[in-house]
């Protein structure tokens, strides 16, 4: 049985979105901070995927086989772009840590959400 390149990226695609989404939905600001660039880089690779998945092939026109420049020119940006976010993130956070003294994403430690 051999597995094809196209399966081994969506699996490992869909496997990275699943632990980005887990981490998005804990109580805490750095598992969500991690979960936030696990998801940037998921798409990243789902962007980086859509120019085909070709060994050895050039990204020049003319050729029988060739890789679209197109998607790597724009996960190249979406990178500069999501290191520049992933830093303004972690500000917000060291900040929003710094004035509740807590680093759970609503301000209220566990088990204290009901008391008012």
């Amino acid at each position: 049985m051999t597995v094809s390149l196209e399966f081994l990226v969506a699996s490992g695609v869909g496997w990275v979105t699943a632990c980005g989404i887990y981490l998005m939905l804990r109580g805490r600001t750095f598992p969500v901070v991690l979960g936030l660039s696990l998801l940037g880089y998921a798409v990243n690779v789902f962007i980086f995927a859509m120019g085909r998945l070709w060994w050895n092939a050039p990204a020049v026109v003319g050729h029988e086989r060739m890789a679209d420049p197109l998607p790597q020119a724009l996960v190249l940006t979406a990178i500069v772009i999501g290191f520049a976010t992933t830093g303004f993130i972690v500000e917000m956070a060291l900040r929003s840590r710094h004035e509740s003294g807590t680093d759970h994403v609503d301000g209220a430690p566990v088990g204290e959400e009901g008391r008012g």
